[in-house]
């Protein structure tokens, strides 16, 4: 560690100038040095990390998700559809309100 106790207030501000230019300069190395070592481990297993990561994006968590099945619908409005996650639709909050149950509009 560097001692900085000695140092003038001119050369602490010219260091604190310089410090946030550094540590740019230094994430930009590391990345770069990261992705080389991603590359060379995906190329040891037969893979591009394009590839590694274009299938992470479509079937990772927070990546696309897949159709989920309808659970609910409206009985007279067929279009009315909810598959139960989320916030409920205001269709469904309005049944629930005017007495019906989420059983009654079970598919």
């Amino acid at each position: 560690m560097v001692d900085i106790t000695n140092l003038s207030l001119v050369e602490l501000k010219e260091l604190e100038r310089r410090i946030p230019k550094e540590i740019r300069r230094r994430e930009v190395d590391e990345r770069v040095k990261v992705r080389r070592e991603l590359e060379a481990l995906a190329q040891a297993r037969g893979f591009s990390l394009n590839d590694v990561v274009a299938e992470a994006r479509v079937t990772g968590r927070g990546g696309k998700r897949g159709v989920v099945s309808v659970k609910y619908r409206h009985p007279q409005q067929a279009d009315l559809a909810w598959s139960g996650r989320g916030r409920k639709p205001r269709w469904v909050e309005a049944w629930l309100v005017n007495g019906g149950s989420l059983t009654q509009l079970a598919v």
